[in-house]
């Protein structure tokens, strides 16, 4: 441990008898500075010893230092000796070197033209035999030497093919010359290749291919060797699989066989794509090619991605230098003719299918599709009828069928993206952003156009007038379920149609159409506010059928039980539940501009309605809790506006029961002070007691 000088006197003192208070010892300082002198002493007594004892080992140190000095010199000395002993040695086994590459140049000058000569002796002889007609060599008639006897066979061949034709008649050597014996030294090769093949022995199966690399018939060997590897591979239902698993066993084969195996397995790939894939590809297309559409694509999808896939597993085998356009020129070859006109049948498909998803949901509902007149005669028609109240024929009654189906939507947008799928699949990448742009056409056109558009302009024929009794507002579900579905068309259009345009000038394109889309239905949503100006006239409807002038101005004043009218409940009663529709149907600021709308409309229907009537001072309190009730509906809509409104309307009632003296006070209130002052006075004027000159005269 590190050395701390008071620590260690403090420990010194605290076991000196008399050094501290330890036990309630009595300090004792001479006993403790006899300690502290002794122990110095011993200190430097120990010092002494350990100067001695380093003193010692400098010595012995600069002594061994010397030592090994000295024998480091004498070993770099011997170093030296021994360099020049090796330098010595290395020259002279060069010059020996030198002595014999020299002497071996010699030989070897010798010894090849003795080879070559011994060599042309042998073809010599076996040159005679064929002049002769009979072959008695052991090479020849030997068949486990038929490597040796295809060595001979080809360089006789080769021989003859130099000799012009005259001499070779002349000297009856035509059959080395004719595809005799080398054609049928070069069957027998292939035949102990194909032998050697079916008994799996891959040894014997390379010393034949080596031998046959020289022969015209080594192509003829290749495809014999990928004609048995497809025997039998074909076992399963699934031959994609089935090709995968076959490359992946000869890839590990062909290595140990052939001297070029990347050549020798692209070919056994070609094979397959051209004959066994292509062959695949026709039978499960054109059975479904011109009578069903959705069949043929739905397999053209499932082959090419499963062509597809089998390609990539097959780039991790060596198939040369370019092998992924080896492999696109495949892929391309089988389905080249089913892709050049496959966008057209997409659209077709997709039309017809489409056209019949929505006719089938028309007819399940007995509805005949009509054409919503939008403009001329028939448009003015409806703005004069929709402005003035006025009867200007009936509206369409739609029985409480909004025309909006999910399930329609959810086919609808499920077509359209298994169509992006395909697209992305089958398309050529410069033409994927337009055919995508095409697909999304026909989305637009069915779903939005021919579904929710056409549901909307029902919706808006179908809105009833003002006037009606008891109209049910239909066209709010319309409103909501359109929200709804084109939260799902948006989704759609994020999700599968951007991925396919982002980086292409149809992006631009789709975004305007959506824009224009939403533009569209914009403007049919604000022309179904007109849906307010019912809810209004349901509340006028209420209020004409259960409000009673005697409700505030009972004939027994002192006998009053209730605390609102009944016309008030149901009021209150209705307009909540148009609130929550109002909110369950539409989102966002949209909601709020409606409320506010229909809030607004709300307070000018019950503040001219309480003008009609005259009140009597309990028929006045009557009135303010009816105003009360009114304003805890007005917050449910959860605007400002509305509740101030309602607010100074209550403030309003209270000019109907304040005493005559209290009249200026009240309406020189924070809520009364900025209303005009004829307001004020209409109010005073309901009361039952303002012709009193006493009420004349404290408001005037």
């Amino acid at each position: 441990e590190p050395f701390v000088a008071d620590e260690y006197i403090e420990r010194l003192a605290w076991r000196t008898p008399g050094g501290g208070s330890r036990g309630g010892e009595a300090f004792d300082p001479k006993r403790l500075l006899e300690e502290f002198v002794n122990h110095i002493q011993e200190l430097q007594v120990m010092d002494e010893r350990i100067q001695r004892k380093v003193e010692k080992l400098e010595q012995q140190c600069q002594k061994e230092a010397k030592e090994f000095a000295k024998k480091v010199q004498e070993l770099q000395k011997s170093n030296q000796v021994a360099f020049q002993h090796f330098q010595e040695l290395d020259e002279h086994i060069s010059y020996v070197a030198t002595k014999v590459c020299h002497l071996g140049d010699q030989l070897e000058g010798v010894n090849t033209p003795r080879q070559r000569a011994v060599e042309a002796q042998k073809l010599m002889k076996y040159f005679n035999e064929f002049l002769d007609g009979e072959l008695k060599s052991d090479v020849f008639t030997n068949s486990e030497k038929i490597k040796e006897a295809a060595d001979i066979i080809q360089k006789l061949h080769l021989i003859a093919q130099e000799l012009p034709f005259d001499s070779l008649m002349d000297f009856c050597c035509y059959p080395l010359s004719s595809p005799g014996k080398y054609h049928d030294l070069e069957c027998q090769l292939i035949q102990e290749f194909t032998s050697a093949q079916r008994r799996g022995e891959i040894s014997r199966m390379r010393e034949v291919a080596a031998v046959l690399l020289h022969f015209k018939g080594y192509s003829h060997c290749v495809d014999v060797y990928i004609k048995q590897c497809q025997e039998g591979a074909y076992l399963r239902n699934d031959v994609f699989e089935d090709a995968a698993i076959l490359c992946q066993r000869v890839n590990k084969q062909v290595g140990e066989v052939f001297s070029n195996p990347e050549t020798v397995l692209a070919k056994l790939i070609q094979n397959i794509f051209e004959v066994k894939l292509q062959s695949y590809v026709k039978d499960q297309l054109e059975e479904h090619r011109k009578s069903d559409a959705e069949q043929y694509l739905k397999n053209l999808y499932d082959l090419y991605t499963r062509t597809t896939n089998l390609s990539s597993k097959l780039m991790e085998f060596n198939l040369g230098t370019d092998k992924q356009t080896f492999l696109s020129k495949l892929i391309k070859s089988i389905f080249i003719s089913y892709l050049e006109n496959y966008i057209e049948v997409e659209i077709g498909y997709l039309k017809s299918r489409s056209a019949m998803i929505l006719q089938r949901y028309y007819d399940s509902k007995n509805h005949q599709k009509r054409s919503i007149g939008t403009g001329g005669i028939q448009d003015l028609k409806e703005r004069i009828r929709q402005r003035t109240n006025l009867p200007l024929g009936p509206s369409i009654d739609t029985h409480g069928e909004t025309f909006l189906s999910q399930e329609v939507v959810v086919n609808l947008l499920q077509e359209t993206k298994q169509a992006f799928e395909r697209c992305h699949r089958l398309s050529d990448p410069s033409d994927l952003p337009k055919n995508a742009f095409r697909i999304f056409s026909m989305l637009v056109e069915f779903l939005c156009t021919e579904h929710i558009d056409y549901a909307l302009e029902t919706g808006l024929a179908g809105i009833p007038s003002s006037d009606s009794k008891n109209a049910n507002l239909y066209f709010l579900d319309v409103v909501h379920q359109a929200n709804t579905i084109f939260h799902l068309f948006d989704k759609q259009f994020n999700d599968h149609l951007m991925p396919l345009i982002s980086s292409s000038p149809k992006l631009s394109e789709c975004l305007q159409k959506k824009k224009d889309i939403i533009e569209q239905m914009e403007v049919k949503l604000d022309m179904g506010i007109d849906t307010l100006n019912c809810m209004i006239g349901q509340m006028k409807h209420i209020l004409a059928a259960e409000q009673k002038k005697t409700d505030f101005k009972p004939e027994d004043e002192n006998n009053v039980l209730i605390q609102y009218t009944n016309a008030c409940v149901k009021v209150c009663g209705y307009v909540r539940k148009q609130v929550e529709k109002i909110r369950n149907s539409m989102d966002g600021k949209n909601v709020d501009t409606v409320l506010m709308e229909l809030g607004v409309r709300f307070h000018r229907l019950i503040y001219e309605h309480l003008q009609q009537y005259s009140y009597s001072c309990m028929g006045g309190m009557l009135a303010i809790c009816d105003v009360a009730e009114y304003r805890k509906c007005a917050k449910d809509f959860k605007i400002a506006l509305v509740l101030q409104l309602f607010d100074t309307l209550h403030a309003l009632c209270n000019l109907l029961v304040v005493a005559p003296d209290n009249l200026k006070q009240v309406c020189s209130g924070e809520q009364l002070a900025n209303l005009d002052k004829n307001i004020l006075h209409s109010f005073v004027q309901l009361r039952v007691d303002y012709r009193s000159a006493r009420l004349a005269r404290h408001f005037s």
